[in-house]
């Protein structure tokens, strides 16, 4: 696992980060953070009363044209850089304000820099559990090196049909390598195990997003989740035709109720019993604005 033959995503790049070189995904040699902070709005067994650690990293590995945090994934909103000696830092600060764990949004491309950072902030104190918050675009060597590191797993798995990844998203190959993934998240950790508090302690938790008119190929998704019947599946309904969806006619509409209960209906159909569902009707609550201090608000 190395940034001069970056292999951290299933894209491959094979570029040299640290000639200055950017991939796809947009990033350098240089952990660059959008903000950190107590965040309330992830799965109840993730955020529990007193928050989530939560630390936002800037770009992506994806390039979904409908990203709710394309302010910072795709764009030049609010780049801090820091050290992996500061980011292992800001995790410790984030044990002392009381949060849950350490949730690391759009970590994938900053993989060997994060390992650095969890090994000195565990040999400094931290006790917390630390949540991988990926897009499920991960390559096996780099979840290999975070073995022991991870205690979560929280993987997107954005789509069941390549296609619409590739038009969507600009990823090839998505759903063989989401599944390798996916199935390296759990052979490392497990079905989800939870505290006496009811706050997740261990285990993976599988997001989906259900995109209007079936476009996410959600019934392969689920299909392939249901192998393990006890696994957690977090449903979620907060679609928005935000960033370049509206270049596109079939992204350019709002999710229906109908559509996203279909989803649902289908998952318990099949086995899946463990599922975190939303409103679809409160979507917009969940849109951050990453130009405010406080993206999520109070």
């Amino acid at each position: 696992m190395s940034l001069t033959n970056c292999q951290l995503c299933g894209h491959r790049c094979g570029i040299d980060r640290l000639a200055g070189q950017r991939g796809l995904c947009g990033a350098g040699a240089k952990i660059e953070i959008s903000s950190y902070c107590l965040h309330h709005g992830e799965e109840p067994v993730i955020s529990g009363a007193k928050g989530s650690g939560t630390i936002f990293f800037t770009h992506c590995s994806l390039r979904c044209v409908f990203c709710q945090n394309y302010q910072i994934s795709q764009g030049a909103s609010k780049q801090q850089e820091v050290s992996s000696e500061e980011l292992s830092g800001i995790m410790l600060q984030l044990q002392n304000q009381g949060a849950h764990n350490v949730n690391l949004v759009s970590p994938t491309h900053y993989g060997p820099q994060i390992v650095e950072a969890l090994k000195e902030a565990r040999a400094n104190g931290l006790k917390l559990p630390v949540v991988w918050n990926s897009s499920g675009y991960d390559s096996l060597e780099l979840l290999e090196a975070l073995d022991g590191l991870v205690d979560i797993y929280l993987p997107d798995f954005k789509y069941g049909d390549d296609s619409a990844a590739l038009k969507y998203s600009g990823a090839k190959n998505y759903f063989e390598t989401a599944k390798a993934a996916i199935f390296e998240m759990f052979r490392q950790v497990g079905d989800l195990a939870l505290a006496e508090d009811g706050i997740a302690r261990r285990g993976l938790i599988v997001r989906h997003l259900v995109l209007p008119g079936g476009l996410a190929g959600s019934r392969a998704v689920l299909d392939y989740l249901a192998l393990s019947p006890d696994l957690f599946v977090s449903l979620m309904a907060q679609y928005s035709p935000r960033h370049r969806a509206a270049e596109f006619p079939e992204l350019a509409t709002s999710l229906t109720a109908a559509e996203y209960n279909e989803v649902v209906a289908y998952a318990e159909r099949i086995g899946l019993d463990n599922l975190f569902i939303q409103d679809p009707r409160s979507n917009e609550a969940y849109l951050p604005d990453f130009e405010k201090k406080e993206p999520f608000g109070q």
